[in-house]
């Protein structure tokens, strides 16, 4: 069974594990092995569970997911979501995200994802994410920037 919650101090070495194994395929799809998620250091990922939002999927005591959020300006800006390769597809994205939308009281979530990552995009459009628009960063990496409006009344 999987359960959803707050990253404890000392959860940053798993995390980190789990976001390089979950990002690895992306950094092939677009050709570069130097993308942020597959750089970060532990002490950057501590300091985000210290000073921010973050949550975990664990499975027994394995985490085998993460999802960021930080507010800024009202928005919750959604970073970092990540499912360990042998759980994706199973619905662990969807319920991270989920997790995050009830914890985070902003009026609206935003987050980025490049222009191949159709899982990503599938699951984004799927929870209520709306394209607002894309930034080319390269002739082979093109940002989808997306947002997700709180319905009214919740």
């Amino acid at each position: 069974m999987t359960v959803i919650e707050w990253a404890r101090p000392g959860d940053e070495g798993e995390i980190l594990t789990v976001q390089r194994a979950a990002y690895v395929s992306e950094a092939q799809l677009y050709g570069d092995p130097f993308i942020p998620p597959l750089v970060e250091s532990a002490a950057q990922v501590r300091a985000a569970v210290e000073t921010g939002t973050v949550l975990v999927a664990r499975e027994r005591a394995r985490i085998v997911g993460a999802v960021r959020g930080r507010v800024s300006d009202a928005a919750c800006l959604v970073g970092r979501l990540v499912v360990a390769p042998d759980m994706q597809g199973g619905g662990i994205g969807g319920a991270l995200l989920a997790a995050l939308h009830e914890e985070v009281a902003a009026p609206v979530f935003d987050l980025f994802t490049g222009h191949l990552s159709e899982a990503g995009l599938r699951l984004y459009r799927r929870l209520g994410y709306r394209e607002a628009g894309r930034e080319r960063m390269s002739d082979h990496l093109t940002l989808v920037h997306m947002r997700r409006e709180r319905p009214a009344g919740s």
